[in-house]
């Protein structure tokens, strides 16, 4: 969630092949609540303000430093929602991928773990933690059952899934493309696995193309 000093996205729509390309790990932490078809998954409102656009997204960030993924999960649960849990409160990975996510000011090319998250009851959230970018983007929060899901724009699309999903459960997506912007003529196939060869060649760790705004969010 920290930003690298002087490396702030402006949100200024840019050329898609001038758009800088930020490679990181990341985790995504699904959080749930209830039981059966009461059970409600915990997401965020996302945007992208040089595009205009919204979507729901379930909670987490980058790996900073050398963390692990969980470590990471409860570092970016409890920034962005003020909700204290440990590494033993995660089970997972549920679920990997990579994504690219083109947006109007960069493209983010993340390798991500899922892990769930059960909680007793919806807890109030506290956005003290978000970071400057978090409180231009972050339009609120909310629960949704999987009636819900199916009314919203929500990554990943079948999030419902894993509304029944347990330790026992792993999903492979391998590459996914969840672009609000399309994609420039640099993403041919096989230039994503180049990225993750040249720029994350160690496990749990964060980086950036040469020139680009190294950012872990």
């Amino acid at each position: 969630m920290a930003t690298v000093p002087g490396q702030q996205r402006a949100f200024q729509p840019l050329p898609p092949l001038e758009r800088p390309i930020v490679v990181r790990r990341a985790t995504r932490l699904i959080v749930r609540t209830g039981t059966g078809r009461d059970t409600r998954i915990f997401l965020e409102h996302d945007s992208d303000p040089g595009a205009n656009v919204t979507w729901w997204m379930t909670p987490g960030g980058g790996l900073d430093g050398d963390e692990s993924f969980a470590a990471a999960g409860v570092r970016e649960l409890y920034e962005e929602t003020g909700w204290m849990v440990t590494a033993a409160d995660l089970v997972g990975p549920v679920a990997h991928r990579i994504v690219t996510h083109g947006y109007s000011d960069e493209v983010l090319v993340q390798q991500e773990q899922f892990f769930l998250i059960d909680l007793d009851a919806p807890r109030p959230v506290d956005k003290s933690g978000f970071t400057a970018e978090e409180q231009i983007t972050q339009l609120g929060e909310g629960w949704f059952t999987a009636a819900d899901l199916a009314t919203i724009n929500v990554y990943p699309a079948d999030i419902a899934r894993f509304l029944s999903a347990d330790a026992d459960t792993f999903v492979e997506y391998g590459e996914q493309d969840e672009s609000i912007v399309a994609l420039d003529g640099r993403f041919v196939p096989g230039f994503v696995a180049q990225l993750f060869e040249r720029h994350l060649p160690v496990a749990e760790h964060s980086s950036a193309l040469p020139g680009t705004a190294n950012r872990v969010k």
